[in-house]
């Protein structure tokens, strides 16, 4: 039976981290400020901006929270980015998706200045990552490296296999995988039979939006598993890994939830204060 992989608890340790850090730098006159831009009523999204807010809240930074209804032009989003790009309290900018529609995902994380982009999927910071230069790493993939290394699971010259191609976790995950010197293959919904690859892999990283698409017998004995979907269901909250099963041949597990959740609010965190303490150096 799998061990689990505790994303709850290894986030709590990096919160106290980032603390302690909070307190350094704000000794030193800068006080780490994240601005959250949240456009409609999508519940989701408002409940995701009150978990960052209060994340927030308890190292120590300074949040403002910016909400435009749903009705808000795409001019009226990118004139309020580039405000926040000039404001000097601001050291992160999160755009909170997913967007209203009409509105260009990709001009509006175009237009927060790279150096404010804490989420890192600006195309600069994308492509430094893809170019394995040093540079804002998104917060997911970030947090499932944190708690590999937490846990001290060895990565070199083993095999990985990363489901889902997105620009938010699979391709920056895949490019991690890469740069700690693991054979990585990204499998998506063209791949012809997923249970082969992933039979191949000491480690799977799942991220495909789909409840339950990997199983016990898609999973070899030993392999590390993180799922990083998260689902509201009948049979309530789920991700992309049918737990109970891949538990039985997994070494180790992501729970769901309790797993890559908490790791992604805290890298959101950690970014946001590197920025801050990479502004404070510039001061």
């Amino acid at each position: 039976m799998a061990q689990l992989l505790d994303g709850k608890e290894t986030a709590r340790e990096i919160r106290e981290e980032l603390k302690t850090r909070c307190a350094v730098l704000k000794g030193k006159g800068v006080t780490p400020g994240l601005a959250v831009v949240l456009v409609g009523n999508d519940p989701a999204s408002a409940i995701y901006v009150g978990q960052k807010e209060k994340a927030c809240g308890d190292v120590g930074f300074s949040s403002f929270r910016y909400a435009l209804p749903a009705s808000a032009t795409e001019k009226e989003l990118l004139d309020l980015i580039g405000q926040l790009n000039a404001d000097t309290r601001i050291h992160g900018i999160l755009v909170q998706l997913p967007l209203p529609k009409g509105l260009s995902v990709d001009r509006v994380i175009g237009r927060i200045d790279p150096g404010k982009d804490v989420d890192g999927f600006h195309p600069l910071n994308a492509g430094r990552l893809a170019c394995g230069l040093p540079g804002i790493v998104p917060c997911t993939p970030k947090g499932v490296m944190r708690i590999l290394e937490r846990y001290a699971i060895p990565l070199e010259g083993r095999n990985a296999v990363v489901v889902g191609r997105s620009n938010i976790v699979g391709k920056p995950m895949a490019h991690l995988l890469l740069g700690a010197n693991m054979t990585v293959t990204i499998c998506h919904s063209r791949t012809p039979d997923l249970g082969a690859e992933t039979r191949r892999a000491d480690l799977i990283i799942v991220a495909a939006g789909r409840p339950g698409i990997v199983d016990g017998s898609m999973v070899k004995e030993g392999a590390v598993v993180v799922d990083v979907g998260i689902h509201r269901t009948a049979e309530g909250i789920v991700g992309d890994v049918k737990f109970e099963d891949v538990a039985e041949k997994a070494s180790w597990i992501t729970p769901v939830p309790g797993g890559v959740g908490p790791l992604t609010i805290a890298m959101l965190l950690e970014n946001t204060l590197e920025l801050a303490e990479r502004a404070g150096r510039k001061e």
